[in-house]
């Protein structure tokens, strides 16, 4: 986690803090669980390490406040750098309800950098907003979730219940069919990948296809990341999709 990272939808990693508790069939090989039980060996008790949340050092909890003074003035047309929030983590996770307002706060006081905060637990924005995230949200502050299959529309439901700058969907690892034209007007760019790691389950193409498909029908920037499993980096084709990549990333 930090200033510059290999995920390549975004531009730095923040983690005010690290841990979470498994929702979905999604998590069953979690890569953050993966890397901080690695970590974490040492550990006598006998449990996961990665399912009890920790609030992280005061300079990683603070980063992003040293990011946003390196940054280009907006007058000078400097970019707005992308922060993915909680990659270790989910924002949104109950243990963390005594850490976020000051994450929040450090978030306002960094208006050059676009938070994209990414959750399984939807059902939990709308009562742990800022209470002056007004009609529209926070201009620098983007809200998804992350679904698997058909099962888990319902996260989109209550996404799209909560007002904010854009509405994001992440579809990986993608476990089964999908279906998103009825929710696509109100969302504003999707991922989609495969599962990767040691114990990766197979992702099939018209899956992905199909998730294409309907972003390009609703003219939603769609984002393929990789095919996961035993070919996710066999001859640099990860990112390919029917001979072609889609990385396009949204400019609200």
């Amino acid at each position: 986690m930090g200033e510059t990272t290999k995920i390549e939808w975004t531009d730095a990693t923040w983690n005010p803090w690290v841990g979470c508790t498994k929702v979905s069939t999604g998590c069953a090989h979690c890569y953050a669980e993966r890397l901080i039980n690695r970590l974490h060996r040492g550990n006598p008790g006998g449990h996961s390490p990665f399912t009890v949340l920790r609030r992280t050092a005061p300079a990683t909890f603070d980063a992003p406040l040293r990011w946003a003074r390196r940054l280009p003035r907006a007058s000078d047309g400097g970019y707005v750098r992308r922060v993915f929030t909680c990659s270790l983590s989910d924002f949104f996770h109950p243990a963390a309800d005594p850490w976020r307002r000051e994450a929040w706060l450090l978030m306002q006081r960094t208006p050059g950098l676009t938070y994209q905060i990414l959750t399984k637990r939807p059902e939990r924005i709308a009562a742990n907003l800022p209470t002056d995230w007004g009609p529209n949200g926070w201009p620098n502050v983007w809200l998804g979730t992350s679904i698997e299959t058909d099962d888990y529309r319902g996260r989109i439901e209550e996404l799209v219940k909560v007002p904010a700058r854009l509405r994001f969907l992440s579809v990986e690892p993608l476990l089964g069919p999908l279906h998103l034209s009825p929710y696509l007007f109100d969302i504003g760019w999707v991922i989609v990948g495969g599962e990767s790691g040691p114990h990766a389950r197979k992702m099939d193409l018209d899956w992905a296809r199909t998730v294409r498909d309907d972003c390009i029908g609703m003219g939603v920037p769609f984002f393929f990341k990789q095919l996961g499993g035993a070919q996710h980096k066999r001859d640099g084709v990860e990112a390919l999709l029917d001979g072609r990549t889609h990385k396009e990333v949204p400019r609200p």
